[in-house]
């Protein structure tokens, strides 16, 4: 009974135990909707860190990141959700130094690192987690750069009507092509987050993919962050996490997860898009989903899909490791069933 709407489908056995609903929509730079499915591509979602990237505009657009000398690896972490491992905490600490600024700068909070090993070595050491650990630091680290840049407070970098918030909203705003930005909601690190028509986040993520386009500065914005992440997947996530991973496998490809079943990409050699939200929030369902959609583009060539199977394809196993089920997209899915237009599906 669930199958007929669902896009990603959990089997025990043989049989069907749970199914999640997809909604993606797939994007060229001129805001054309190139396939869709799972509903209407309007449909508003909160992108939440898989708008990073495009957050991240500004600090490079308006002369921040020259002005202080960020590395590419800076640029990267300011575009991640890191696993709070030592080379992540590590790099925002130094980054935070070389500004004047410390961790009691960073107003994203403190949670344990979310990579398990980092966590364990943390709690052996007695050391609290601090904000460094949060996989937001590397973000906020950027925000705080880009408020001393501006010369104006770093204190209260959070709130809407800072500065800095209001150059990262208007760079979405444009990025996605909207007329008018929906009242702002609060994300979990404290910034503020936007419910975008899931066809607006893939428009703008296939514009920072292909810039050619924008103004100039934003152009050239686009092309600096796009390299880094690409030079630096293991600081976009962490080691095995998913977005690393597929972008070490694909290094053509941008990835960047969310939250609550959010996951989007970036495809530069053909400068498309693309956004999904799985409906009941589940990130199992989000890394399945999207790399299906890549590879029904031909996005990854069949050697990295064949390293990518474990997240392709997950395999359940029981507490004494046995095999007792697995994820999949459901036969078939996707077929473009809502597309404007019929893809293009180059070979790589």
């Amino acid at each position: 009974m669930l199958e007929p709407e669902a896009a990603i489908l959990v089997r025990r056995g043989a049989a069907l135990e749970s199914a999640h609903r997809v909604l993606y929509v797939i994007a060229d730079a001129a805001g054309r909707v190139v396939a869709a499915g799972g509903g209407a591509p309007t449909t508003p979602v909160f992108p939440r860190s898989a708008v990073k990237p495009i957050q991240a505009l500004p600090l490079v657009e308006s002369g921040a990141a020259a002005r202080f000398g960020l590395s590419a690896a800076e640029l990267a972490l300011a575009c991640a959700s890191h696993g709070g491992e030592p080379m992540h905490a590590g790099a925002v600490a130094a980054w935070l130094a070389r500004l004047g600024l410390s961790v009691a700068d960073l107003a994203c909070g403190a949670h344990a690192p979310s990579d398990a090993a980092a966590a364990a070595a943390l709690a052996a050491s007695g050391e609290p987690p601090s904000a460094l650990h949060n996989n937001c630091s590397g973000k906020h680290a950027g925000m705080l750069t880009l408020a001393l840049h501006l010369g104006v407070p770093t204190a209260g970098y959070l709130a809407p009507d800072h500065p800095v918030q209001r150059l990262i909203a208007a760079a979405q705003q444009a990025m996605a092509s909207l007329d008018v930005m929906p009242e702002p909601a609060v994300d979990g690190c404290g910034i503020p987050t936007f419910a975008l028509p899931l066809a607006g986040l893939a428009t703008a993520l296939a514009r920072l993919a292909r810039p050619d386009g924008l103004p100039p500065e934003r152009a050239a914005a686009c092309r600096q962050i796009v390299a880094a992440m690409q030079a630096h997947p293991e600081l976009v996530a962490g080691t095995g996490r998913p977005c690393t991973l597929i972008m070490q496998a694909a290094p053509q490809l941008l990835v960047k997860t969310g939250a609550e079943g959010v996951y989007a990409a970036a495809w530069p050699a053909h400068g498309l898009g693309v956004a999904l939200k799985v409906v009941d929030g589940a990130t199992r369902a989000a890394v399945v989903a999207l790399l299906a959609l890549l590879a029904r583009l031909d996005a990854v060539p069949p050697a990295a899909l064949a390293q990518l199977a474990p997240l392709a394809r997950p395999i359940l196993r029981n507490h004494a490791g046995r095999v007792v089920g697995r994820i999949e997209p459901q036969a078939g899915w996707p077929d473009w069933p809502a597309a404007d237009r019929a893809p293009a599906t180059p070979s790589v």
